[in-house]
């Protein structure tokens, strides 16, 4: 089939992929939620109960009536008899009456009449059963009201929310401890290439061992799909149809390596093509590293053809791969991708109309955070790996200066 007729961007590209995808409900699985960071959950979740449920103290100190202590100070205190202390757990077993206060440690539920806390630095025992105000407070200073932080019956998370560290805690705060989450899509990964050997092999000469299956399967894992290494595929159009079309009833998404480059030896487009409608959608990205990208669709199933080339594999499977795992997961949030803003060490040049991503390496200095780009050849894996980040530079640019401010995306 005709080949790089017409090279797309790669935001447009992406586009095109998923545009081409059902909209389909990811099955689900019960999960306890210790089980449960950075799965996605699959459906709307409602707050059973307000949190806080009482009104507490934030502070240690003296539950007080705000007004009791307006304009005192250290020159000119104010005085109230404390009346008793809130036991930590429990429910004060006293009211606040005009000036009285009451000791409260943090978390305290606060006693009826109270609408303020003094925090205890800003106080001191005058005599046995008063103290000193020696700072005024405003209502409602160091205290947190029920419900303040999440209503009965509030939307809490969002089907399609990934769960944080922090999405956890707060569902353990709610007594919630199940959860229903997507299943982790199936990613099948094929590797291909007569050269090509598995790792445990010691290669011969014009032999290479398999990189691109297990960085892939380690980016799978990490964006929250299941990876099925496949093996390796000889380059033989039959051994390519027979393991293409096992994965495609197999696994959710199919990521192939190799044979996606411009020569008469690229078998994974006209494979594609043949496995179901509407079959390749994209045959060349305009993006470096990783032109000679395939998208496709196979009745229903994405499949993606990455260049051999180790870096340009990676590169690309940021670009299509991740968010192709997040669509299968019905991943709603749009979080950005994690970037620290750092300044060029020397000038990068760059083909216009078409966009880069540069490695980099993030070195901090007395001047702030400086991007030191590694210049590299497509198929040196730790050139990627000594890399910090990437650095894109967009189409209508012709390069970036020295000292300009980048955002480096985290790899």
């Amino acid at each position: 089939m005709p080949e790089f007729l017409e090279l797309l961007p790669p935001g447009e590209a992406l586009k095109v992929l998923l545009g081409a995808l059902p909209h389909r409900k990811p099955p689900v699985e019960g999960l306890d939620i210790g089980a449960a960071v950075d799965r996605v959950i699959a459906q709307d979740i409602h707050s059973p109960d307000a949190l806080p449920p009482f009104d507490r103290s934030t502070v240690d100190g003296y539950a007080v009536r705000a007004a009791d202590t307006f304009g005192a100070s250290e020159t000119l205190p104010a005085y109230l008899r404390q009346v008793g202390e809130v036991p930590m757990g429990a429910k004060p077993e006293f009211d606040l009456l005009p000036g009285e206060t009451g000791l409260i440690h943090t978390g305290g539920m606060l006693p009826a009449g109270a609408d303020a806390v003094l925090m205890l630095e800003n106080s001191q025992v005058a005599r046995p059963g008063e103290i000193e105000v020696l700072r005024s407070v405003a209502q409602n200073e160091n205290v947190l009201h029920a419900g303040e932080d999440v209503a009965v019956g509030e939307l809490i998370l969002a089907g399609g929310t990934r769960l944080r560290p922090a999405e956890i805690g707060g569902l353990s705060a709610l007594g919630i401890t199940r959860v229903d989450v997507a299943c982790k899509p199936r990613v099948g990964i094929l590797s291909s290439g007569d050269e090509v050997v598995p790792p445990d092999v010691r290669p011969q000469y014009g032999q290479i061992r398999d990189v691109n299956s297990y960085s892939l399967a380690a980016l799978v894992t990490r964006r929250g799909g299941m990876p099925d290494m496949r093996g390796i595929i000889p380059d033989q159009a039959a051994a390519f149809e027979t393991h293409l079309r096992k994965a495609l009833q197999e696994c959710d998404l199919v990521v192939m390596t190799a044979g996606s480059s411009a020569s008469t030896r690229d078998l994974t487009a006209q494979t594609i093509q043949q496995m179901g409608a509407p079959g390749v959608l994209v045959h060349g990205v305009n993006v470096k590293p990783g032109k000679p990208t395939i998208l496709g669709v196979c009745d229903g199933k994405p499949v993606i053809g990455l260049p051999g080339n180790p870096v340009s594999a990676m590169v690309i499977a940021g670009l299509f791969v991740s968010p192709v795992i997040d669509h299968l997961l019905g991943l709603q949030s749009n979080r950005p991708e994690a970037t620290v803003s750092a300044r060029l060490s020397i000038n990068l040049a760059s083909q216009a109309g078409r966009e880069d991503f540069v490695p980099v390496r993030l070195v901090q200095t007395d001047q702030g955070m400086v991007a030191d780009p590694i210049f590299y050849k497509s198929n040196l894996i730790f050139s990627l790996a000594r890399a910090d980040g990437l650095v894109h530079i967009p189409a209508d640019a012709t390069g970036l200066p020295v000292n300009a401010s980048v955002d480096v995306r985290l790899i």
